[in-house]
């Protein structure tokens, strides 16, 4: 067996998420699913760089797996491209070293999050309207809080199972894209759960005038999500770019 990676890219709508989870469709397993068809039905796992929440998509997603030998690595694309459906699409294969892990591995992670400001019909399903007053330069200068390694307990999902919760950003930016779109993007070495929309909720009660930057930066220090703005929707949220 060898070790190999994926290189691909999905479109969460019609899934619950990257995890496989009970009676529920997943990312994960609609892939395990199609390797295993093509290992002559040997079951197949694979480990993804991370894992995105209900909707969420993905732009680029690594993911590592054991396998015989691929002679042609393209046509293996090929044919995996064949059997899983058209809402994931792989990009490439690559042989790895045997202690290869893509989540481990990564040193660092870059997500998008979509906004747009006039109701756009042909937009709405990967960008949020935002149909209330808001001020971008508010929520600009409020993102320098975020950067450096600190606890970033206030914008986790309670009760999840990671060792630690601090995190090291070392981008985070709105950038506009055109007269009324916008998107957020932020970088770090590692994210928890739900962070990246508990961060954009809560620089969004900046925009809307109900949050200083000063509470902004005490909300950090408090490590209480309760006290963070509410997450947004994930239909917006991209994993983006992932580095090794």
């Amino acid at each position: 067996m060898k070790r190999y990676t994926l290189t691909l890219a999905y479109n969460g709508k019609n899934y619950f998420g990257w995890q496989i989870q009970p009676h529920q469709i997943s990312v994960q397993e609609t892939i395990e699913d199609a390797l295993t068809k093509l290992h002559r039905n040997e079951p197949v796992k694979v480990v993804g760089c991370g894992r995105t929440d209900s909707g969420v998509h993905a732009k680029k997603y690594v993911l590592h797996f054991d396998f015989p030998e691929i002679p042609d690595c393209r046509q293996f694309c090929y044919q995996l491209n064949k059997m899983l459906p058209d809402d994931i699409a792989v990009f490439s294969c690559e042989e790895k070293t045997d202690d290869f892990h893509a989540r481990f591995d990564a040193k660092a992670r870059t997500y998008r999050y979509f906004v747009h400001t006039k109701k756009d019909c042909f937009n709405f399903e990967n960008s949020w309207y935002v149909n209330f007053p808001v001020d971008f330069d508010k929520m600009q200068d409020a993102t320098e809080i975020l950067f450096g390694r600190q606890d970033f307990a206030s914008f986790s999902k309670s009760r999840t199972d990671v060792k630690t919760t601090f995190c090291e950003i070392s981008e985070a930016k709105w950038v506009k894209t055109g007269e009324s779109t916008y998107y957020f993007e932020i970088t770090a070495d590692r994210f928890l759960r739900n962070m990246v929309r508990a961060i954009v909720g809560t620089l969004f009660e900046i925009g809307k005038g109900k949050m200083t930057k000063e509470e902004f930066r005490a909300i950090i220090a408090t490590k209480d999500r309760r006290l963070a703005g509410t997450s947004v929707p994930g239909h917006a949220l991209f994993l983006w770019e992932i580095e090794y």
